[in-house]
């Protein structure tokens, strides 16, 4: 009974449309600050190297390589202005903290071509080849 109502409050602080991503995806994440009257956007860029939560307290970690500086970004918060994937890796685990201890080349992750596929770039050329042949 009572988790039923925590969920029902939770809902309505749900964001629409969450941004679709996995970890090890390298993504911006822009960030609205207020200063003064003004507000502005901040865009942080980094590596997904972990989600943890649900519901609404679900939260996301984003590692910056080149100068090793890491980020925890509630997922729900309406400071986030925009979640965009920049590239997609394949990986095989859900927490890639051991890449705290790596540095350069070493931080390299195999890439996901999934971008490509969901285009539908690689359908036109199978066309091509088919009436080709």
């Amino acid at each position: 009974m009572r988790k039923r109502a925590i969920e029902r409050v939770e809902a309505l602080h749900l964001a629409k449309q969450p941004p679709q991503f996995r970890v090890g995806d390298i993504v911006d994440v822009g960030v609205r600050i207020r200063e003064g009257d003004k507000e502005r956007v901040q865009v942080f860029t980094g590596r997904v190297i972990g989600r943890q939560g649900r519901g609404s307290t679900e939260t996301f970690t984003v590692r910056r390589d080149s100068v090793g500086a890491e980020r925890i970004f509630p997922l729900h918060s309406p400071h986030l202005a925009f979640v965009r994937v920049t590239s997609s890796h394949r990986v095989r685990r859900a927490k890639l903290n051991y890449l705290r201890q790596r540095v350069g080349k070493a931080t390299r992750l195999i890439e996901d071509r999934r971008d490509a596929e969901d285009t539908g770039s690689r359908s036109g050329q199978a066309n091509d080849r088919a009436a080709g042949d």
